[in-house]
């Protein structure tokens, strides 16, 4: 649909692609670089008479001086204004033959209010031969007026399991269960495992937001009043938040995965998710019935649920982990 409005020339100037860790962000983005300067569509015709389709590369691989890739690199993992002006200053050059100038913003929910108002105007008013495209896992986090000028492409699928924390998760649940499986001193050593990840995440959300609190305490502590300031400190600590409880998440899919995995072996299904694992959980799976792994996944997915409401944590994890793994 992209390359036949491409073709019409009918595309749009501002896309946001949207979609979990893994689902392919990057990639489309890629291919549409490729598509609106003339690459990656067919290499011709091989000896056989199939058609040669070239390869899409990396994303940065594709920088150059008309494409540029804004990503987060503050401390505080922020973009930040000065990054979108720069990107500015290369959209409002000629590129030479009527190439597209392209400008990616990686994880653009991490854009500051400064950068995302500054990126706004351009948006509002893009230059001729300009394509813009948003990437974020998180697109309820961008300003409604963002979202309402970009076509939204919204990707299925996705979070790679064992990225961010998740193969080391992986690994200390496998030798956690290798020390026993079904009791409660089981699911109390893998609930410890499960407790020092959260507690990670949760040091590591808090210092990105005091970075950046302190980032704009800085730059803006004599030109604004104390009222504001205390606005930025409770956004801040809502976007802690909102980053723990995605980190959350992320952990709950890999224990799910790794549960799904057990009722995988049981039943010789195949297509496991941790293949890596499968020596250490065979023993497991052995023992246990097809219905008490149905109900250790459903305690798991009932303890998710219980998480999303004002539950005290801690017990709800503890109590959770004896359904599921004692």
């Amino acid at each position: 649909m992209i390359s036949s409005a491409h073709g019409r020339g009918r595309l749009a100037h501002a896309f946001l692609i949207s979609g979990a860790h893994g689902s392919g962000k990057e990639n489309l983005a890629a291919r549409l670089i490729q598509l609106v300067n003339g690459g990656g569509e067919s290499g011709g015709i091989d000896l056989f008479g199939e058609p040669v389709v070239v390869e899409t590369p990396p994303l940065d691989e594709l920088e150059s001086g008309w494409v540029r890739i804004v990503r987060p690199r503050m401390k505080s993992r922020r973009i930040g204004v000065d990054e979108i002006r720069d990107l500015e200053q290369t959209l409002h050059l000629a590129a030479p033959g009527g190439a597209f100038k392209v400008g990616v913003i990686t994880e653009a929910d991490r854009m500051n209010d400064q950068a995302a108002n500054a990126f706004l105007k351009t948006l509002e008013e893009p230059p001729q031969n300009t394509l813009l495209l948003l990437l974020t896992a998180n697109p309820q986090r961008l300003l409604p007026t963002i979202l309402s000028r970009c076509v939204r492409l919204p990707l299925l699928g996705g979070r790679a399991l064992l990225a961010d924390g998740g193969a080391e998760l992986v690994a200390a649940l496998n030798a956690a269960a290798s020390r026993g499986f079904g009791t409660p001193v089981a699911a109390l050593h893998l609930k410890a495992v499960f407790a020092s990840f959260l507690s990670d995440f949760r040091e590591q959300a808090d210092a990105a937001a005091k970075a950046a609190e302190k980032e704009e305490v800085s730059a803006y502590r004599d030109g604004t009043d104390g009222r504001w300031l205390k606005e930025r400190e409770d956004f801040h600590k809502a976007a802690a938040e909102a980053e723990y409880l995605d980190g959350r998440n992320r952990l709950f899919d890999v224990l799910m995965a790794w549960m799904a995995d057990l009722l995988r072996m049981k039943v010789d299904a195949g297509g496991l998710d941790f293949p890596e694992s499968a020596p250490a959980l065979r023993g497991i799976a052995g023992s246990e019935t097809e219905a008490r792994l149905l109900q250790r996944m459903e305690a798991l997915d009932s303890l998710r649920r219980t998480l999303e409401t004002n539950a005290f944590e801690p017990l709800a994890i503890e109590v959770g982990f004896l359904k599921a793994f004692g």
